[in-house]
């Protein structure tokens, strides 16, 4: 079960970390959609760098909870228009 655990935890980290990358503000940055793309992409990286952090203490349940929680920040920015992503990427739920 560990093994299990430790390759979902790596292969979330992955896919945020590549899903990061290709999310791209969609909205103008001076409005209130643009503050709120703004904490999306925030509250995303800091979910990732704490995973990160997480991961190298060896403590692979809020790794795997945090790099979670980031990639529903991400992805539900991406499903109110606040980020674009590329037509066939497999990283979201579209």
């Amino acid at each position: 079960m560990a093994a299990d655990l430790e390759e979902k935890t790596d292969r979330y980290e992955r896919m945020f970390a590549d899903a990061l990358d290709e999310a791209e503000i969609a909205v103008p940055s001076e409005t209130p959609l643009g503050e709120a793309a703004a904490e999306c992409r925030e509250m995303a990286e800091s979910y990732l760098s704490d995973g990160r952090h997480f991961r190298a203490d060896d403590d692979l349940v809020n790794a795997l909870a945090s790099f979670s929680y980031g990639y529903g920040w991400l992805d539900a920015g991406v499903r109110m228009g606040l980020f674009t992503v590329p037509d066939d990427s497999h990283l979201f739920t579209m």
